[in-house]
């Protein structure tokens, strides 16, 4: 169906294992003063080991605390050894953490937020308190699936518009799946600095650079004549409740993240993004039967969402895609835009598909579905990229 279907994608959830994982054929191992001893809580321990891998060891002190202090929350105990999913697809351990930052970000308990504000101290003891004093506020928000917008990530998309704008510059009609609070729809209104390309209006609110390695991207100006997402639960950044939840998933000793999030937050009150409630695939077939401006180019892009779509609607996706870009003219292209992990489990990649012309870069790859281009590797929360094309 095309080489741009054969990159199969995971979260950085995933990548977190699962609980069955932790102990099964290998006996028990010690954390701390505990022991993991083989209950579905005992998941927790490898998924803090591997959010330390990922750059946040505050937080993966933070779940191991959380962990041997679940003796002081019975009930979350229970709700956690009869969880029925799959721990590192559900992300629990990002769920429970995110639980604790929400009330260190409300100022309780004290203790929890002096600790979150200075980013070491006494975790058993703080955080067990914070279990035992606030388990119903945990469990209820544990119950809810994670829902974060890295707005970083936004800097992938602008270079690969770039580069998709070098072949031929047109307007862009851009349809986003899985834009949960459509931070990214605004990529028109933020500064990029990539490399040594600069776009984006100098005075934005919102300034993203990333750390770059290799070439540049393109230089170019970026027209966004629509955008437009979709998402099953689609987040209102102007609802103090879901600004606040959306901030709590912001690893705390990543305060850069979360001064881009603001800063896009703030952006999205006066430029409030379109994003629809519904099943992306779905949507998108419906939006793709809409027939395109002439003289636009059409652009779908997603990050870390293809994993929580079941086989048959991811089918669906590339199959709509697929055929729209059938369709596609010189005048009115189509180009498929993805951030996603590689199958491995090792990478993050930006690549760009395009239809109707241009191939997304030198060096692309056609197999009859469109012409692909691997445009960079990419850090999973948008800090750093390779630039490959």
């Amino acid at each position: 169906m095309g080489s741009i279907l054969q990159h199969n994608v995971i979260s950085v959830a995933e990548w977190l294992g699962t609980g069955d994982q932790t102990t099964t054929g290998r006996g028990t191992r010690d954390r701390g003063d505990a022991t993991c001893t083989g209950a579905r809580r005992d998941g927790l321990c490898a998924q803090a080991a591997r959010i330390a891998v990922l750059g946040s060891p505050f937080v993966s002190h933070l779940v191991e605390a959380a962990w041997r202090a679940l003796d002081r929350a019975p009930a979350l105990a229970l709700m956690l050894d009869s969880w029925p999913g799959d721990f590192g697809a559900d992300a629990v351990a990002l769920r429970l953490a995110s639980a604790l930052h929400a009330l260190a970000l409300r100022g309780t308990p004290p203790r929890l937020a002096a600790l979150f504000a200075a980013r070491e101290g006494d975790f058993d003891s703080v955080v067990g308190e914070a279990l035992a004093q606030q388990e119903k506020f945990i469990i209820a928000w544990m119950a809810r699936p994670t829902q974060t917008n890295e707005v970083a990530r936004s800097a992938a998309l602008m270079a690969a518009l770039l580069t998709l704008d070098a072949e031929r510059s047109m307007p862009v009609d851009l349809l986003e799946l899985g834009a949960s609070a459509g931070l990214n729809l605004n990529v028109a209104h933020y500064r990029f600095i990539l490399g040594d390309t600069a776009c984006g209006p100098a005075d934005s609110p919102l300034q993203l650079a990333p750390d770059w390695q290799g070439g540049s991207p393109p230089q170019g100006r970026i027209a966004v004549a629509s955008a437009r997402g979709v998402d099953l639960a689609p987040i209102n950044c102007c609802d103090p409740a879901a600004a606040l939840r959306m901030q709590a998933y912001v690893w705390p000793d990543k305060p850069g993240r979360l001064v881009h999030l603001s800063a896009a937050q703030q952006i999205a009150r006066v430029h409030p993004p379109q994003v629809d409630r519904g099943n992306a695939a779905t949507w998108l077939r419906q939006r793709l039967a809409v027939p395109q401006e002439r003289g636009t180019r059409r652009v779908i892009f997603h990050s870390m969402v293809m994993q929580y779509l079941s086989a048959g609607e991811r089918g669906a996706i590339a199959q709509s895609i697929i055929r729209a870009g059938a369709l596609a003219t010189p005048d009115s292209p189509l180009a498929w835009i993805a951030l996603e992990w590689t199958p491995d489990r090792r990478a993050v990649m930006l690549h760009a598909t395009h239809w109707g012309g241009g191939r997304a870069g030198q060096g692309g790859t056609s197999d009859g579905c469109g012409s692909t281009r691997a445009l960079a590797r990419c850090d999973p929360y948008g800090e750093w990229l390779a630039w490959l094309a």
